[in-house]
């Protein structure tokens, strides 16, 4: 895929570049097609990774965030294989693998669980009280907004 440019898009934002970062992330990786995973919302707020680990135990899986990046690692556990064995046909992947998610900087992880072949992360968005919507009055300043209505 040919490397464009997306500047000519912020130039009428301000504080756009983690979303410029995620453009360009985007891009640059390829999408993992193992092993296979969801991503479902289950609320307003509440998201839910739920990625198919069929042959690994939940002491070979390991789940780590670092800088907003979720990253979950299964290790293969290298059996020797019989060489008398022949496939007619192997559709059960047996390798190990590590997906990454960039996850948003109020998104926090939950709860992780393990049962029946899928590990399952409960995220939530916790968005601060200071970022939440507010009424902003016009022809007030902020100091006079807390000040006492005496003061007026």
């Amino acid at each position: 895929m040919s490397n464009f440019s997306l500047s000519p898009l912020f130039r009428r934002s301000i504080g756009f570049d983690r979303l410029n970062d995620l453009f360009d992330y985007a891009m640059q990786s390829d999408t993992p097609n193992y092993p296979l995973y969801n991503i479902e919302k289950t609320g307003d707020n509440n998201y839910r990774i739920v990625v198919a680990t069929a042959g690994f135990n939940q002491d070979q899986l390991e789940i780590n965030l670092e800088n907003q990046i979720l990253t979950i690692t299964g290790k293969s556990v290298e059996e020797k294989s019989d060489t008398s064995v022949e496939f007619l046909h192997k559709g059960i992947a047996d390798r190990s693998f590590k997906l990454s998610l960039r996850l948003d900087e109020h998104i926090e992880v939950q709860r992780a669980d393990y049962e029946n072949g899928l590990l399952k992360i409960d995220l939530q968005r916790i968005i601060p009280e200071e970022k939440l919507p507010r009424h902003i009055p016009i022809g007030q300043k902020a100091t006079q907004r807390l000040a006492s209505p005496e003061a007026k």
